[in-house]
């Protein structure tokens, strides 16, 4: 084989190695553009479950109210006669302010912002949440009443 003979082949694999090269560098490229779309993604859905989990502690926060509005009004209808009148009036009416500061922290907690990014998932309508917490409360107050009344 002759030097020039060589020499060409040295280009030709040169070229195809500098061929190669741009490929790998192109989807070396692509990948990156993927995997941040990725982190994107995933900041997203990460966005989406921290909505979801502060749904589920406004639920625990109503159903914790809901227990203790019941369990007031349960001792007042259970312990009367059975203790002294002060003492049911007195366990009745801290269950039910219980569950009224429960019903207020529940509202509270939801409207607390989810900072950027901005979820997928959509809130629960804060007028909604006014609303029947509002009513909720409504509720505790008139089973204080009732507490406290006979």
């Amino acid at each position: 084989m002759t030097a020039e003979n060589r020499a060409n082949e040295n280009l030709a694999r040169a070229s195809r190695a500098q061929a190669k090269l741009a490929e790998s560098a192109g989807q070396l490229s692509e990948s990156a553009e993927q995997q941040t779309d990725s982190a994107d993604r995933r900041t997203e859905l990460a966005a989406d479950r921290t909505v979801l989990a502060a749904e589920r502690t406004y639920a625990a926060w109503v159903r914790t109210g809901l227990a203790a509005l019941a369990s007031g009004i349960g001792a007042r209808a259970l312990l009367d006669g059975v203790v002294a009148g002060w003492l049911v009036r007195a366990t009745g009416s801290v269950l039910v302010l219980f569950s009224g500061f429960c019903f207020a922290a529940a509202v509270w907690r939801q409207m607390a912002r989810v900072a950027p990014p901005r979820p997928d998932t959509r809130r629960l309508p804060s007028a909604l949440l006014l609303v029947v917490n509002g009513f909720l409360m409504l509720v505790s107050l008139a089973a204080l009443v009732g507490v406290w009344g006979r």
